[in-house]
């Protein structure tokens, strides 16, 4: 009999921030793995346009740094029967400026886009997952989580509190059943990243600086998420997985 560790059938998952780039991929990843998947953002318009990339998926709008937007919309959805047994916490923003020019009301507002939400969702939907004894929190981090670069010092804070929240669910929830990981990308070729993707130059630094030589799609990191989201990491737990072409291991 075929291994079916990677099976997510009969699972249903809601990845945030998911009309487009990395949190579409990481649906449609998810849905060919069997998933039922559930997807999110705040323009309603959007989430019409992206569900129709992904047959028989549910749309569930809200503002993820609102804390009480998220619980009534999280317990209203699980009241009507559909227990979220997958979060991929993925929704995030950035914005790039000297660190002496940085504007206060963005960095205020990278923290509650980057890491406010992920306390805020990930505490609503694991109230319902404790109650079922088990579940599968995936939040996405980055290689900034461990490294840094002039211009996102703010970003770089956001992404290194990521993972150590997820190390801190991991250590509250775990004996309650459930599995709190993250997915820390590298330098992917998605909306967040135009500027730098169109820039020759830095695209230049990157290919020199990747071992993997190249920008990352976004395809490649659904492999990750399928694992972490699935039976085959039963017992992976408070770990940060780079997907990253190699760039956190050289220098």
């Amino acid at each position: 009999m075929a291994y079916q560790g990677f099976n997510l059938a009969g699972k249903r998952a809601l990845i945030t921030g998911s009309s487009q780039g990395i949190g579409m991929a990481l649906a449609q990843g998810l849905a060919a793995a069997g998933a039922q998947i559930v997807l999110n953002g705040r323009n309603q318009d959007k989430l019409t346009q992206a569900a129709a990339q992904i047959p028989g998926a549910e749309l569930l709008a809200f503002d993820v740094t609102d804390h009480d937007a998220v619980r009534a919309a999280i317990d209203g959805f699980e009241a009507q029967g559909n227990a979220i047994d997958i979060l991929v916490n993925n929704a995030g923003m950035q914005h790039r400026t000297p660190l002496q020019d940085f504007p206060p009301e963005m960095f205020e507002k990278l923290l509650q886009t980057n890491i406010a939400s992920v306390f805020h969702v990930g505490q609503a939907v694991a109230r319902h997952m404790i109650a079922r004894g088990r579940g599968k929190i995936i939040n996405i981090a980055s290689v900034q989580t461990l490294l840094a670069r002039p211009g996102i010092a703010p970003y770089t804070a956001t992404k290194g509190a990521v993972a150590n929240l997820t190390k801190g669910m991991a250590t509250d929830w775990a004996p309650l059943g459930l599995n709190c990981n993250a997915i820390a990308p590298g330098y992917f070729d998605t909306p967040l990243n135009a500027a730098l993707v169109a820039d020759p130059e830095f695209s230049r630094w990157l290919e020199k600086r990747t071992p993997a030589g190249r920008w990352g799609q976004v395809e490649e990191l659904q492999g990750a998420c399928i694992f972490l989201a699935s039976d085959a990491a039963s017992f992976v737990n408070g770990h940060v997985l780079y997907v990253d072409g190699g760039i956190t291991a050289s220098l």
